[in-house]
């Protein structure tokens, strides 16, 4: 019983072959195509609406010249909602809850901003890892401090987001367990139950734009320190 709490966390294959593709690539055919025309629809006017406000707020304490990431961390953003929110109906597949997929989005992005910052200015991105002022008998320890605290960065992306909807998804599905159990013997624990997983549910949806959110912004982060 333990052992099928995890089994949705498996990625699903079909004749053999994996579908984990399918599911990456499934939410882009969502997104309404912008048209020519003035005047567009309300889901069209929410989503350029949502995408101006999000790229404001991420991009407005960069420099210009971090600007040209906005496309790439406003997409990111995007998919990354969309495969935690279809993630949370039924019987469905969640590929943000696999640590190598999160890992291959973090890991690229994250080299990209040092090496941005490694060859514009050279200078003040190996000045981060030591800090001003520090005694002469620190300075060994605090640089290789330092350097694992910057190899842990996209480490941390990756697990922070396996980990939270990991912990979401095996937490409905205990309450919703508890809730088919309970609900012969007793109705009336089983009602509130079921409540409590309701208010779950709501949670996670808000937990599931948070999460992406918080990724692309740790993700910005770290490009202002290297522009």
């Amino acid at each position: 019983m333990m052992l099928s709490f995890f089994d949705q966390f498996m990625s699903p294959s079909y004749l053999g072959m994996p579908l984990i593709a399918l599911a990456i690539a499934l939410p882009w055919t969502l997104y309404p195509t912008p048209t020519s025309q003035w005047v567009n629809n309300r889901v069209l006017t929410l989503q350029s609406w949502f995408i101006s406000r999000f790229t404001q707020q991420i991009f407005t304490p960069l420099n210009p010249a971090g600007h040209k990431w906005a496309a790439l961390l406003t997409s990111l953003m995007l998919f990354l909602i969309t495969l935690n929110m279809l993630g949370l109906l039924p019987y469905t597949f969640t590929p943000t809850t696999q640590l190598s997929l999160n890992m291959g989005l973090a890991v690229p992005l994250w080299l990209a901003t040092v090496i941005t910052g490694m060859r514009n200015q050279p200078t003040a991105t190996l000045g981060h890892l030591l800090p001003e002022g520090t005694p002469t008998p620190l300075i060994p320890v605090l640089i290789i401090i330092e350097t694992i605290s910057l190899f842990i960065r996209p480490l941390a992306l990756g697990v922070r987001l396996t980990a939270n909807l990991t912990a979401g998804h095996l937490l409905i599905q205990l309450i919703a367990t508890a809730v088919f159990v309970l609900l012969p013997m007793m109705p009336t624990v089983a009602i509130l139950t079921a409540t409590v997983l309701f208010l779950l549910t709501l949670l996670e949806i808000a937990v599931a734009m948070i999460q992406a959110y918080v990724f692309v912004l740790l993700l910005s982060l770290y490009l202002q320190e290297n522009i």
